[in-house]
């Protein structure tokens, strides 16, 4: 209940880290110590927190524990009308309508205050590489590939090819400089931006959290110097601001430039810029015919005046601006370009080339450089120890860098290794998906069937027969007769199929189990052809269909619900020295036969005691009353008439006009027909 998040969000946050848990942001786990154990077991009065009675309690105290330790406001996700949003951690952008899942997202609502959403079910899941590995061909393009070559090859059994660039780039990118504290390394980074902004160089500054980008932008702001933010919180001007990135003098801060899919071009972008001044002057840009806009456009960029075209102060906006970039391009490219600031190394140097190459693109000339310190997430988690180490050898102070080819293969090294770990993490997730996705496809293949088959009659009689055939197995197990439970039996089939009457465990004693079998498999069809006589065959057909969908769809859903409890606790089998993929594997099977059991059971039940409701067709008023006041008061109105069908010939099962709620056949057809056939022609005119 949303009670339990609240509660234990409150309980976590009186916990001390170190004292009474311990963080591995390697793994990416938190857990508990045993004075956190005993802290928690006096707050909430419990002697023993992992007894049986209590286990209900232990997903809510772990999520608990990982929202408050490992989850972190502005950088994995943001809080905005009362909603928690995630924040995808390449490209910076919200992921609206996205939720962590098993009590996560609500674990996090909890701490932060917000009102705690329901748990969502899962209706269906797959892993990307699975998804991705159901298309017969497969291919990307990107800039950044080669560092995962590895990976496309193993998963997808693609190869990797580098083309050559259109022009040589020609970037200057420098070492890293690493610094003891954040703090130095933050002077640094705005000491640089300052000198970098004075000469009229415009300055991209990446960082890898919203935190980071605010925090930028205070320091800046603190110095005077003007600036653009783009993260996650203010996207919705994303194309703005790229368009003025590359203008002289600009300095803009990115959260994780990655799949933004945008140039920014030095000395500006004309076309955005155009756009904004447009809106300034109120002008409406929906007005302007695309047409007239690209051939102003391609007249510019041939060196041609469009205002010798086309006579309007958008062409006249247009022409300015491209003019005023031409300049500012020139000017830019002198200064050595776009300048591209890392505050920070992400974990995966894909993410980082993506920043560093937005500077330098097309032949043009730019500069990079990486701002790092030890207190920095990657430096923690990987390889920071060693350079602390090499700094301390060196006597190096807090407010000095590191610059040297060492520490930056050192710094590729760790980066390396985190790529390895989290290329190991998705291996190791997609083995178990490998489970699912075979009975997944299995699930899916029959559903398919289900929808494009005219009929599944065939397949609901087999389910019967299975289901019969289980049904005596389990009351007849025994070797002698005298084991056998007939009357057990006969009690079950009866509830089940509704067998016609005259069965009973006395007419089966002294039967061998294959007669009685095929006695309880003729009665059980017969059951099932009295049902189809009572409903129609169509009517029968329909309902075959939806009960199936029904079955599968519903025993899917819970079947992943306990895959997932499954996969969450198998982990334990290592301690029995038993591998947890195999254990995972021969539980799973044993599931999916259960879950085809499960399947049947429901569909052969429903079928055999369908009941369709039909709506009884609605009586049509007639003008009774109107007619008898008319002819009371002496007018020339119509004689009464007796209400009767109109309209098109009713189906002989359809429900009758009169509205009894019989079919028609029983009701007024036999009378309507031979009303009509007394009826005469009308003469012609």
């Amino acid at each position: 209940s949303s009670n339990y998040y609240v509660e234990f969000a409150s309980l976590v946050k009186t916990l001390r880290e170190e004292k009474h848990y311990v963080v591995n942001e390697k793994e990416r786990v938190a857990t508990l110590t045993e004075e956190g154990i005993a802290a928690i077991e006096q707050r909430l009065g419990l002697e023993n927190l992992y007894s049986p009675e209590h286990f209900e309690m232990i997903p809510y105290l772990d999520n608990a524990l990982r929202a408050h330790a490992l989850f972190h406001l502005d950088r994995d996700y943001i809080v905005r009308n009362n909603e928690v949003i995630i924040v995808d951690e390449f490209t910076g952008r919200l992921m609206e309508g996205r939720r962590y899942s098993e009590g996560l997202h609500q674990a996090i609502e909890a701490k932060e205050g917000v009102k705690v959403q329901k748990e969502s079910m899962t209706l269906a899941t797959i892993t990307f590489q699975n998804f991705f590995r159901m298309y017969d061909k497969l291919s990307g393009m990107t800039g950044t590939a080669k560092t995962e070559e590895e990976e496309f090859q193993r998963i997808y059994n693609l190869d990797v090819v580098m083309v050559p660039t259109y022009k040589p780039v020609i970037r200057d990118d420098q070492a890293d400089l690493v610094y003891r504290t954040p703090e130095a390394k933050f002077k640094a980074v705005i000491d640089d931006i300052a000198a970098a902004h004075e000469r009229g160089q415009p300055v991209l500054v990446g960082t890898v959290a919203i935190e980071t980008s605010e925090l930028v932008s205070t320091l800046l702001k603190r110095r005077g110097i003007a600036h653009e933010v783009l993260n996650a919180k203010n996207h919705e001007r994303e194309a703005t601001i790229i368009a003025q990135a590359g203008r002289p003098g600009a300095v803009t801060i990115a959260t994780n430039m990655a799949g933004r899919g945008v140039d920014i071009l030095l000395g500006g972008n004309p076309e955005g810029l155009a756009r904004e001044q447009m809106r300034r002057e109120a002008i409406d840009l929906t007005e302007i015919p695309q047409h007239e806009w690209n051939h102003a456009l391609d007249l510019l960029k041939h060196g041609q005046d469009p205002t010798q075209v086309f006579d309007a102060r958008w062409v006249q906006i247009l022409a300015e601006k491209m003019r005023e970039t031409e300049k500012d391009r020139a000017t830019v490219r002198a200064l050595g370009g776009l300048y591209v600031i890392g505050t920070e190394r992400h974990e995966a140097r894909r993410i980082d080339n993506q920043l560093r190459g937005r500077s330098g693109r097309l032949g043009d000339p730019g500069r990079s450089r990486f701002y790092l310190s030890l207190g920095d997430e990657l430096m923690r988690r990987f390889g920071g120890e060693r350079i602390s180490g090499i700094m301390s050898r060196l006597g190096v102070e807090d407010d000095m860098p590191i610059e040297a080819g060492l520490v930056s293969r050192a710094i590729e090294n760790a980066q390396t290794k985190v790529e390895g770990h989290n290329f190991d993490m998705r291996k190791h997730v997609l083995q178990y998906d490998e489970v699912v996705n075979e009975q997944r496809n299995r699930i899916y293949d029959q559903r398919r069937r289900i929808l494009l088959e005219p009929s599944m009659q065939s397949s609901v009689e087999s389910m019967i027969e299975e289901e019969i055939l289980d049904l005596v197995e389990s009351f007849t197990a025994g070797s002698y007769e005298d084991e056998w439970k007939l009357d057990d039996l006969v009690q079950a089939l009866n509830a089940t199929f509704h067998l016609p009457g005259g069965v009973s465990a006395e007419a089966w004693a002294g039967l061998k189990k294959e007669e009685i079998e095929e006695q309880a498999v003729g009665l059980a069809l017969q059951a099932y052809a009295a049902k189809e006589a009572e409903l129609g065959a169509e009517t029968m057909r329909r309902a075959e269909k939806q009960i199936l969908l029904w079955a599968v769809d519903s025993r899917w859903v819970r079947h992943l619900t306990d895959l997932d409890r499954l996969r969450e606790g198998i982990g334990l089998q290592a301690f029995a020295q038993v591998d947890p993929l195999v254990a995972y594997k021969r539980e799973a099977f044993n599931m999916y036969g259960e879950l085809m059991n499960d399947i049947r059971s429901d569909v052969v039940k429903a079928v055999l005691t369908i009941q369709v409701q039909r709506q009884a067709a609605p009586v049509q008023p007639t003008p009774i009353a109107r007619n008898i006041r008319t002819n009371r008061d002496g007018g020339n109105g119509a004689a009464v008439q007796t209400a009767r069908r109109s309209g098109p010939e009713l189906g002989r099962n359809a429900p009758c006009w009169c509205g009894s709620g019989k079919k028609y056949k029983n009701c007024h057809m036999a009378s309507d027909r031979a009303k009509a056939a007394g009826q005469q022609a009308p003469a012609r005119q």
